[in-house]
């Protein structure tokens, strides 16, 4: 077991090492989902959701299945990811299907998200206890969020300035996402 502070444990996954602009962990929704910034956040809430009840989940099934049988975490990690997404896409179908409509095919993309199943693993290498995987999961989750956000406030202020024709589309969001990371590197020393 670790005996890193919560607060290390969560301003690392949200900042220091964040999953999507320090590991590239999580680009799909990253990339696909960043163009609004109501979509990114709404995204964002989902995916914190889906890590917490992976933290969860990984922690009883580390705690109490996979000590007699380790060769079945990976796949069995796979399974409930599945699950809870498939369980959080019907939420979102029944109470919000506009948001269900907005997220399109990013919702079940959440299933292969690397970030995801990402978590499960890190937070079984590490030895987490069950509140520091919590702190891990919303951490890791606040911080997939803040990237996805501002990707999309970036995206949304660069559809009102005058970008050359040239650089407009993919390769725009590349760099942007590029410099998002450079920046993020900067705060690799903190902890």
């Amino acid at each position: 077991m670790s005996d890193q502070s919560l607060f290390s444990i969560f301003f690392s996954a949200m900042v220091v090492n964040n999953f999507t602009l320090a590991m590239f962990l999580g680009l799909c929704p990253f990339m696909g989902v960043s163009a609004r910034v109501e979509t990114a956040l709404r995204m964002g809430l989902a995916n914190i959701f889906v890590l917490v009840l992976t933290a969860i989940s990984a922690w009883v099934l580390n705690t109490f299945v996979l000590p007699s049988a380790p060769y079945l975490r990976i796949i069995s990690f796979i399974i409930v990811i599945a699950s809870l997404v498939q369980i959080v896409e019907m939420t979102i179908k029944k109470f919000s299907p506009t948001l269900f409509r907005a997220l399109g095919i990013y919702l079940p993309l959440i299933t292969t998200n690397c970030a995801i199943l990402g978590l499960a693993i890190f937070q079984t290498n590490r030895g987490y206890d069950f509140l520091q995987g919590l702190t891990f999961a919303v951490g890791a989750g606040l911080g997939l969020t803040l990237a996805l956000v501002l990707m999309a406030s970036i995206r949304e202020s660069v559809e009102l300035s005058d970008v050359p024709e040239m650089a407009k589309g993919t390769g725009l969001v590349l760099i942007i996402a590029g410099t998002l990371s450079m920046a993020f590197m900067g705060f690799a020393g903190l902890l």
